[in-house]
């Protein structure tokens, strides 16, 4: 578990990569500490008012944790596909959510899914999609459907879990800045 000091920490290094992206602030000299130094996937998620402006992560633990940060929250902010850029006037708008990720692990199916618990990766040839174990229940998807939608996010058939696409369940630590009752 991440302790507070370093939670906010990361959410400090997000928002300032974002800031210093979009023209409003200059970057700061870096900061030293041991979180920033764990080999951890993880994904930055930003919110304008409760609704999705971006999300973009890395999977694999094979960078440090705040480089991952960094570089998800400029992404986040400037490459998801599904949304314009962050504009500088919009940047006091934006709730920032960190999700840390754990390790990945085969399963089977939807019985070994807990809907709220587990994040889902699913994959077949060159195609993967992933969803956070928080977009289940914010859809309120049971198991079967939270598989149905990552499977779809992967482009493939929702059933495609049932015919040779390979499963993977993560535990995730999700935290945020909560400015706006999320």
């Amino acid at each position: 578990m991440t302790s507070e000091p370093d939670r906010a920490l990361l959410l400090r290094l997000a928002r300032e990569a974002i800031s210093a992206h979009v023209g409003v602030v200059p970057a700061h000299a870096p900061v030293k500490s041991a979180v920033l130094d764990r080999l951890v996937g993880a994904f930055v998620t930003l919110h304008n008012h409760g609704d999705l402006r971006g999300c973009i992560g890395h999977i694999e633990p094979t960078e440090p944790l705040g480089s991952v940060v960094a570089r998800c929250a400029v992404a986040a902010c400037s490459s998801d596909p599904r949304f314009p850029r962050i504009a500088p006037s919009e940047l006091g708008e934006i709730d920032i959510e960190i999700s840390l990720l754990g390790p990945l692990e085969p399963i089977a199916g939807p019985q070994d899914i807990e809907v709220g618990r587990h994040g889902l990766v699913v994959e077949s040839g060159r195609q993967r999609g992933l969803l956070l174990p928080q977009v289940a229940t914010e859809w309120s998807w049971d198991a079967q459907a939270f598989l149905a939608h990552t499977c779809h996010k992967a482009g493939l058939p929702r059933d495609a879990w049932k015919h040779g696409a390979l499963i993977w369940r993560f535990e995730a630590e999700v935290f945020g800045e909560g400015r706006q009752g999320r």
